[in-house]
């Protein structure tokens, strides 16, 4: 049956992929009927809700997954990688001498209460 009502042709049911059914785990277990619907899902509130009760942004890296347990496992790989980015001061952090040698944060402050800086 079509938006209206009234029945479709079988060429048009088949062409559209209606005859697919798509099972949302994220969004409580809805199902969405074709590719169209499938793929709009992924910007509608439903979704949006479920991913934010899950903690997680939604984001196009999540797109194409609809189990709770696989979008968990990619966030907790994306957490990683961004932590292994990120910048840490105390090691990081470089310091130059009036010689032009550089030093990180802890060797400098080391040297210089030694006095040999």
């Amino acid at each position: 049956m079509g938006w209206d009502g009234k029945p479709i042709a079988v060429w048009l049911y088949k062409f559209h992929g209606l005859g697919q059914e798509f099972k949302f785990e994220i969004c409580g277990n809805h199902s969405y009927r074709g590719r169209r619907a499938y793929e709009q899902h992924f910007k509608e509130f439903r979704h949006l809700y479920g991913m934010h009760r899950l903690g997680i942004p939604n984001s196009k890296s999540f797109y194409e997954i609809t189990s709770i347990e696989e979008v968990q496992r990619l966030w907790e790989t994306i957490k990683e990688k961004h932590e292994a980015n990120e910048w840490h001061p105390d090691s990081e952090e470089e310091f130059e001498d009036e010689e032009g040698n550089v030093y990180n944060k802890k060797t400098y402050d080391d040297l210089k209460r030694q006095g040999l800086i």
